[in-house]
C-alpha cells in the first residue's frame, strides 16, 4: 500500500462516516480511528522503506527476496516472525532474564528482531545497569550463541552456560566439539570447554526450571498475544505479567516463611 491509497482510504473513511447517523461522541471517536489508521500507515511505509534499506545494504548472500519484506499496518512496529505452528505473522520477540534461585524475573526486554542472537550480552549489561552487579553464571539457549557475545561476556566476569552447536553431529564424526579451536578466543574456548564437563551440564540443566518455567507461566496467565500497539506499549504490558509473576514468587516464599 503506498501513501496515495492511504491518503484515498482516509478520504473514503471520512466520508462514510459523515454520511453515516451518529451522536456528537461516535463521531468523534470514528475521526479519530480515521486518522489513527492514517498515521499506522505512514508509520509502516516508513518502516518499509527501513527495512528496504537494512536488506539491500546486506551481503548479496543475505539478502532476502524484496517481495518477501512485509510490514503490518495494524502495527508498524511488529515484525513478521516464524511462529512455534510453522506460521509467520507479525510479532515481538519478548525476553524474560529468571534467577535460578527464586525464580524470580530480574530483566525484562522486547525487540523487534525474530531471532535471538545478538540479545545476549544486552541483557547482561541491562541487569548490571539495574542491580549494579553482574551475574556470575548466565544460562542461556542455543539460539542466543553468538562467539563475539560470548567473549564480552566472559571478559567482563560473567560465565556463559549454553549449548555447543553441532555437538552431536561433530562427536558423531570423531571430532570433539568441546575442544578450543584455532579462531576461538579465550572466552569462546572457556565457555566450549565448560559445557563438555559434567559440571557445566548439570548447571545448565537449572535453565528449563527457571527460564522455561518463567515464560510458560506467562503464556499460561495469557502472555499469547497483545492486545496493545507499539513496541513501547509492548514492553509495558510485559513488564506487568514479569510483575505478576514476581508477586506470585513472593507470596510462595512467603507461605514457606510461616509454615
Amino acid at each position: 500500500m503506498g501513501l496515495a491509497t492511504a491518503e484515498e482510504q482516509f478520504v473514503a473513511l471520512k466520508q462514510h462516516h459523515g454520511q453515516t447517523k451518529a451522536t456528537p461522541a461516535e463521531a468523534a471517536a470514528r475521526e479519530r480511528a480515521v486518522h489513527e489508521r492514517k498515521a499506522r500507515v505512514e508509520d509502516a511505509l516508513l518502516s518499509l522503506k527501513e527495512l528496504q534499506d537494512e536488506n539491500s545494504g546486506r551481503y548479496p548472500s543475505q539478502r532476502k527476496d524484496p517481495s518477501e519484506i512485509r510490514v503490518s499496518t495494524t502495527d508498524p512496529d511488529a515484525r513478521k516472525m516464524k511462529m512455534a505452528d510453522g506460521g509467520y505473522r507479525p510479532a515481538y520477540n519478548v525476553q524474560f532474564a529468571t534467577t535460578v534461585e527464586g525464580g524470580v524475573i530480574v530483566g525484562v526486554s522486547v525487540t523487534d528482531q525474530g531471532v535471538d542472537n545478538g540479545q545476549l550480552d544486552p541483557m547482561v549489561e541491562k541487569i548490571e545497569s539495574l542491580y549494579e552487579s553482574r551475574p556470575e553464571k548466565y544460562l542461556v539457549d542455543g539460539g542466543f550463541v553468538d562467539q563475539e557475545a560470548i567473549e564480552r561476556t566472559e571478559a567482563a566476569g560473567t560465565q556463559v552456560f549454553a549449548p555447543v552447536p553441532c555437538a552431536e553431529k561433530l562427536t558423531g564424526q570423531g571430532k570433539d566439539p568441546y575442544a578450543r579451536r584455532p579462531e576461538d578466543t579465550d572466552g569462546v574456548a572457556a565457555w566450549r570447554e565448560r559445557m563438555g564437563t559434567t559440571e557445566g551440564r548439570e548447571e545448565y540443566k537449572n535453565r528449563a526450571s527457571t527460564a522455561e518455567w518463567a515464560n510458560a507461566q506467562a503464556r499460561n496467565r495469557g502472555l499469547r498475544q497483545f492486545m496493545v500497539r507499539g513496541i513501547d506499549k509492548v514492553l509495558s504490558s510485559t513488564f506487568w505479567y514479569a510483575l505478576t509473576h514476581n508477586f506470585e514468587r513472593h507470596k510462595a516464599w512467603m507461605q514457606t516463611q510461616t509454615a
